[in-house]
């Protein structure tokens, strides 16, 4: 499954921490944040997880996190 987000995740610091937590705590293929985009989009490959523990564990990081309608 892949999951796409809308969190508020700035800068590259921000980025790289948040990619590091979640692919440590998580079985996921790929993870990025496009800090360009205006929805600052989290996209993670191949999530096994539901997206509520996925949007649980970036607001426990700091962020706001909501599944990008």
């Amino acid at each position: 499954m892949i999951g796409i987000f809308k969190t508020n995740i700035g800068t590259y610091h921000e980025r790289n921490l948040v990619i590091r937590a979640i692919c440590n705590n998580f079985d996921v293929t790929s993870c990025n944040v496009d800090i360009e985009d205006c929805d600052k989009v989290l996209r993670i490959v191949d999530m096994k997880v539901d997206e509520h523990h996925i949007i649980s564990f970036v607001k426990q990081q700091g962020f706001q996190c909501e599944v990008l309608e």
